[in-house]
């Protein structure tokens, strides 16, 4: 017998058949192996594929048996050829789907019309392949076959995209704005109108009825208080140890994030909701006005319900050009459209660092589009208002705690449409309280502790009525609430010889007290501060607030690092990762600390290898200790290292552990932190340095990511 690639095909096809409804028949009965898991979930993949063989093949059976085509040996041959083609990868495709279905999160009646249509096309089509040259198979029977199978096809991608992307995906854009009502903020409430519509919109495709993905449903609320496979969906009044908001906060790049990259993310305003949602107990029957007027949770839902004087609002500019906005994004600055199809463009400037004045000139290929503009805590000075006037269609402007004293608020006047304007923390020169009244379109201002007296906070409220003046609250002792934190004012945590740092609270009469050994501040035992205190070695600062009648505020910490000695190179012996490798070795000695902010450059990521870095002085250098300035943020799988090495030499090839240290395990609902990891030893004269820094092999049980080793986040090493 002649073996050809299309009897291998044939029989491929037949032993497919066969294994198809094997699979069927024994569904409940077979556990697919892990080894054969990768198989199943290539089943997106290639669907594909056959999809495009088999209509094309469907369209040629169509026509097949008209006079131009019937003695045409090519065109039957080509259309037996991608009918076989197309059914055998189809065949594939199924099996394929067949194992992904044993796999958790995949249930329900969309499902079961998903997998029967899927199985209908392969057993269609195979029988049209076998039976296609016998005497009953005339022109109506091929083409009745041929609809049969393209019926299919369509019913099969219909029910597929449904599993994937949710219910009426396709129609979604046409129907949603139709068939939404516009509840009024008055009948609108908490949970019904603006949380669910969030999990509806974002987390449903993959947590209903017919897919819990990890177990678990977000279509009603007894489901959601149930959580999945991971636990709880959310502590009420918790939000820093909720699966829910851990989830969201890891990288889009992560396979824990949700929503999993690739699907429509969370804007900020929905994830600010969530948390203060949850944050606020996650109440269930309360309306939006039941809420206090200042309470931010009816404010920010206010907003959400109500959007159509912001986003409705007519523009008489167009839009610019994506790859202008493209350029213009980066590790400081984010630009962005506030609704989808509208020319109006958002920008928020971060990482103090990186700030100089060009950063606002940069802006102008755009300057036209800026509506909103959120400087808030960089060290814009006054002279910089006039590079922010020129956005003529300026609408918010945020320049709280900058360093602005009012001199450059005239520059503003010519801002015809700002009708928002914060500048609360600032050090405002009542002087210039007469440059607001010239703000012609301005409604809201925002004082609050920007250096005004009570008296020149009425002089605004009563010279200008048309201007809503927010100040802030009024410190009459009889606020049983928590205090906020108390702030160290400093541009500065590196020092070579000593550093000077100062303590504040915005209240008045409120104490501070803090410690320096690592424990937590009381109001009894620890230090009062009275005067900046004077730091000559590394050293983490704590302090908490307290006044009679006030709950004392949370602890606030910084990490201050003396620095006194430069190595002359610095290599990598084990790099860190390929995302997290910022500036390479020289970031770990610019002197710049990052914050919590991962992809601000600042920091290096080290995962699968522990950090091994190499430090060579020229000439030798008597050292005594080495400090990592590390991060911890557990719900993004970054933790301490279990151990730091210090090796020390004068020879490469020779060196000796000089010392070695264990920080603290991370425990269960640790909060993000910067944490100073220090190693000392007796001084040593070296010309090579080794440190290395181990990383978490496996994560806690209590994780959601148990097993998964950690990632260690490095900024800087200080050497002293």
């Amino acid at each position: 017998m002649k073996i050809t690639f299309k009897s291998i095909a044939e029989h491929l096809l037949f032993a497919a058949n066969v294994f198809i409804v094997f699979l069927l028949v024994f569904s409940d009965k077979i556990d697919v192996p892990y080894w054969l898991v990768p198989f199943g979930r290539m089943h997106p993949l290639v669907l594909h594929f056959p999809i495009v063989l088999l209509f094309l093949a469907m369209l040629m059976e169509f026509f097949r048996f008209k006079a131009a085509y019937v003695k045409e040996q090519l065109y039957q041959n080509f259309t037996s050829g991608l009918l076989l083609s197309g059914t055998l990868f189809s065949a594939l495709t199924v099996i394929m789907g067949l194992f992904l279905a044993r796999e958790d999160g995949y249930s329900g009646s969309l499902l079961q019309w998903h997998k029967w249509t899927g199985v209908s096309i392969v057993f269609v089509a195979s029988i049209v392949y076998w039976f296609r040259n016998a005497s009953w198979y005339k022109v109506k029977v091929a083409r009745l076959g041929a609809i049969l199978i393209t019926f299919c096809l369509i019913a099969a991608g219909h029910y597929g995209a449904s599993l994937t992307h949710g219910e009426n995906f396709i129609l979604e854009p046409v129907t949603l704005a139709r068939t939404l009502p516009k509840i009024p903020v008055e009948q609108a409430k908490i949970f019904d109108d603006v949380i669910l519509p969030i999990f509806s919109q974002k987390c449903l495709s993959c947590h209903n009825l017919e897919k819990a993905k990890g177990g678990l449903r977000v279509d009603n609320l007894t489901a959601m208080l149930k959580g999945g496979k991971s636990g709880k969906l959310f502590v009420a009044g918790n939000p820093k140890i909720s699966l829910l908001l851990e989830r969201i906060h890891l990288p889009e790049d992560d396979k824990k994030h949700m929503p999993p990259r690739g699907k429509n993310q969370l804007t900020d305003e929905e994830i600010a909701l969530l948390n203060l949602w949850i944050k606020e107990n996650a109440e269930t029957k309360k309306k939006v006005i039941d809420l206090p007027a200042q309470d931010s949770l009816r404010i920010l839902a206010t907003t959400f319900l109500a959007p159509a004087e912001s986003s409705e609002e007519n523009y008489d500019f167009d839009a610019a050009d994506n790859q202008t906005i493209e350029k213009l994004n980066n590790n400081y600055r984010g630009v962005y459209t506030l609704a989808k199809g509208s020319p109006a463009l958002a920008v928020n400037i971060y990482n103090k660092n990186a700030y100089s004045p060009n950063v606002l000139k940069e802006l102008e290929p755009i300057k036209r589009q800026i509506v909103s503009l959120d400087v808030k805590g960089m060290p814009l000075k006054d002279d910089e208002l006039k590079t922010i006037a020129q956005f003529e269609n300026l609408r918010t402007l945020n320049l709280n705690f900058t360093n602005i004293t009012g001199s450059g608020l005239k520059a503003l006047q010519a801002l015809k449409f700002l009708d928002k304007l914060s500048i609360s923390g600032t050090k405002l020169n009542p002087v210039y309280l007469k440059d607001f009244g010239q703000m012609r379109s301005l409604k809201k201002l925002v004082v609050w502790n920007a250096g005004l007296s009570e008296a020149n906070i009425t002089q605004l409220q009563k010279g200008y009525p048309s201007i809503k003046v927010v100040s802030g609250f009024k410190d009459n002792g009889k606020h049983p609430i928590m205090l906020n934190r108390p702030s160290f004012k400093t541009e500065v945590t590196v020092f070579k010889s000593s550093l000077s740092l100062a303590i504040k609270h915005p209240i008045n009469g409120v104490q501070i007290r803090y410690t320096t050994d690592g424990s937590e501040p009381d109001s009894v035992n620890s230090t009062l501060y009275q005067k900046p205190l004077v730091f000559k070695e590394n050293t983490t600062i704590k302090a908490k607030a307290y006044k009679d009648g006030w709950y004392g505020s949370e602890t606030v910490r910084v990490n201050v690092y003396k620095s006194s000695i430069k190595a002359d190179t610095i290599a990598f012996l084990q790099g860190p990762d390929i995302k997290y490798k910022a500036g390479g070795s020289k970031i770990l000695a610019d002197g710049q600390l990052g914050d919590f902010e991962t992809n601000s450059g600042k920091w290096l990521g080290f995962k699968d290898n522990n950090m091994e870095a190499l430090l060579v002085f020229k000439k030798p250098v008597l050292i005594q200790s080495v400090a990592l300035n590390v991060m911890r943020h557990v719900p993004t799988y970054i933790f301490p290292p279990v151990e730091v090495e210090v090796w020390g030499g004068s020879q490469q090839n020779k060196l000796r552990l000089l010392g070695k240290v264990k920080p603290a395990a991370t425990k269960k609902g640790a909060e993000r932190e910067l944490i100073k990891v220090e190693t000392k030893f007796k001084p040593q004269n070296i010309s090579f340095l080794k440190i290395v820094a181990k990383n978490l092999k496996k994560l806690p049980d209590w994780h959601p990511g148990k097993g998964e080793p950690a990632w260690i986040f490095v900024d800087e090493v200080f050497l002293n």
